[in-house]
């Protein structure tokens, strides 16, 4: 799906290397931990380790140093349709430009699909406005519905936004 991509960033304290690459299965206690905290806080569905294993090849993980910093995945709802999931970093990954890598390197993946539309379900309207994407109604993705609203606990008090890019220029 991916190809790895390292870029260096330089800071008032430093330089850091960040490395966005394909998942791998060893990657999926990192990943289990990263959702799993943000699922607790309510700012992602959980994803069971055995969902993970099966769904590998659709996560990318960004490293700052070699540590897993954080991660994004990107899911296949239609032949012209994929959303962006799970895409989170810790702490002090933030406000450092790694989460619009991850987005950046997703949306290259779709693109590569040649598929034109890409979705986001989210809270963080602002980091999605930043990197293309526009606010647009719920009900435009029965797809969506489909696949994770209809078993989702917050289905009838939602509070995600639903967001869409075109990458129609392939």
């Amino acid at each position: 799906m991916l190809i790895q991509t390292e870029i260096v960033r330089h800071s008032p304290i430093g330089e850091y290397k960040v490395i966005c690459r394909n998942a791998a299965a060893e990657d999926v206690e990192e990943l289990y931990s990263l959702i799993e905290e943000f699922a607790r806080l309510g700012i992602m569905l959980p994803r069971s380790r055995e969902a993970l294993i099966s769904q590998i090849n659709q996560f990318i993980i960004a490293e700052m140093d070699e540590d897993f910093i954080g991660c994004g995945s990107l899911f296949k709802l239609g032949p012209d349709l994929v959303e962006v999931r799970s895409i989170g970093l810790y702490a002090e990954g933030r406000g450092k430009g790694i989460g619009s890598m991850i987005l950046g390197k997703l949306i290259e993946a779709a693109r590569g699909q040649r598929i034109p539309q890409v979705i986001a379900f989210t809270c963080e309207v602002d980091f999605f406005i930043r990197n293309g994407f526009t606010v647009v109604e719920k009900g435009l993705f029965p797809e969506k519905f489909k696949t994770d609203c209809v078993n989702c606990k917050r289905q009838l008090a939602c509070n995600e936004i639903a967001m869409v890019k075109r990458i129609d220029e392939y």
